[in-house]
């Protein structure tokens, strides 16, 4: 079974000390950047899109995990902290995104619909970029794949992509 580590660091240079010694400790077999790691996963979390940036084109990790709840829309577009540059940067290293799974499954109301819409439009762009996505929960909270996989077919998930949840 895999293991996550989830770095939320706000300073680049303490990150990047953080994440190579997490690449050294990590087995041999999970050199290769398209084979899914067998030893831990690394998964970054900033509210920075700079910081973001920064880290997809700099650092090798596995997962950004992008937090939508703090977020505001512009008045003629939604923000949802991810565009079709961070995902060529992110295809070009095998970066997956990651759907904070906390914030869908406890905010309520017209958030909930914001963070939702948020979540359908990088879903789109993952699928033009073939991108992996998933559903990761920073309480622990475990669901049945089942759930997961129709959760990502009602948010607009592609088959080729449920098949990785």
């Amino acid at each position: 079974m895999k293991t996550q580590t989830i770095l939320t660091e706000t300073n680049f240079s303490k990150l990047k000390t953080t994440v190579n010694k997490m690449q050294k400790a990590k087995p041999l077999a999970s050199s290769s950047a398209s084979s899914q790691p067998k030893g831990k996963t690394i998964i970054f979390s900033s509210d920075s899109d700079e910081l973001n940036r920064q880290v997809l084109e700099k650092l090798q990790i596995d997962v950004l995990l992008l937090n939508q709840s703090e977020r505001k829309d512009f008045q003629k577009q939604r923000n949802s902290g991810f565009n079709q540059v961070l995902a060529k940067i992110a295809q070009k290293n095998g970066i997956s995104i990651g759907i904070n799974l906390d914030e869908v499954i406890n905010t309520r109301g017209k958030i909930k619909s914001e963070i939702l819409a948020r979540v359908q439009q990088n879903i789109k762009l993952c699928n033009k970029n073939k991108l992996k996505m998933m559903f990761i929960s920073q309480s622990g909270i475990k669901k049945n794949s089942y759930d997961l996989k129709s959760l990502g077919l009602v948010l607009g998930m592609p088959t080729w992509m449920i098949k990785h949840l």
